[in-house]
């Protein structure tokens, strides 16, 4: 997003907005922020930038710190620019005791970042997150809405080159389904 492009959501996203807002009382809009936190990341190239988190405490009424406070406390929600597909690995017990350790080194190797970084041909982002509620299938990881589990490293490849060939990025994939919600 450049920093001259005025935030704004289309027209289809802000009567999205407007239908969310709605659902709660006068005065508590504040309930509308999860929601119109996810459509912004989806609108705005993948994350939130201050700008953005700005825009959307306009539209809610509240102070932006009240954004950037929720933002910044959700795994969820990215305040730097991302990858096509922000791979989200579990770090929990389960998961590092089935091997997601190894899983983390192995793709950071793979594709030349450390956890939190993006990869150089902006296709990847490496996270790792809190407990995915997949214990039973550990170790595992989430791109976009899909969970991959049982995972070994022979896995992590045909993932990762499944998601290289897969034209329909999970950004927009997610923008396309929610935005018409």
């Amino acid at each position: 997003m450049s920093g001259n492009k005025e935030i704004k959501f289309s027209d289809d996203a802000l009567a999205l907005v407007s239908r969310i807002i709605s659902r709660y009382p006068e005065g508590k809009q504040k309930s509308a922020l999860l929601p119109l936190l996810h459509l912004a990341q989806a609108e705005f190239d993948g994350w939130l930038s201050p700008a953005v988190m700005d825009y959307v405490a306009s539209l809610l009424n509240i102070q932006s710190i009240e954004v950037y406070e929720v933002a910044s406390f959700y795994s969820m929600f990215n305040l730097k620019p991302v990858g096509k597909c922000v791979v989200e690995v579990c770090r929990t017990g389960p998961c590092w005791l089935m091997g997601a350790e190894d899983i983390v080194k192995y793709m950071e190797k793979k594709l030349g970042v450390k956890e939190g970084g993006t990869s150089a041909d902006g296709m990847f982002t490496l996270k790792t997150v809190e407990c995915l509620a997949s214990c039973g299938t550990a170790p595992m990881m989430q791109i976009g809405e899909t969970y991959h589990e049982n995972l070994t490293l022979q896995k992590v490849d045909d993932i990762l080159d499944g998601c290289r060939s897969n034209v329909t990025e999970p950004i927009a994939h997610w923008r396309k389904n929610k935005i018409k919600a």
